[in-house]
């Protein structure tokens, strides 16, 4: 979860917004959005797939890499 919270983290910055804006745009809540990019491990894929919907994007299956 961490990579898909620095990919966030950093296409927000990109947009210019701070966190709190970045929440009432998405419609996610401010402590959710902190613990994303801090990269809890344990998140809703759903709230994740919101986030990620602000950017075109989306969380799917996938293989581990060997260093995760």
């Amino acid at each position: 979860m961490n990579n898909i919270g620095k990919y966030i983290k950093e296409q927000r910055k990109k947009l210019g917004l701070t966190q709190e804006e970045f929440a009432i745009r998405s419609g996610l809540g401010l402590r959710f959005v902190r613990e994303l990019e801090s990269g809890k491990p344990t998140v809703r894929l759903d709230k994740v797939n919101q986030a990620l919907a602000m950017f075109g994007m989306q969380a799917v299956p996938g293989r581990m890499d060997k260093d995760e």
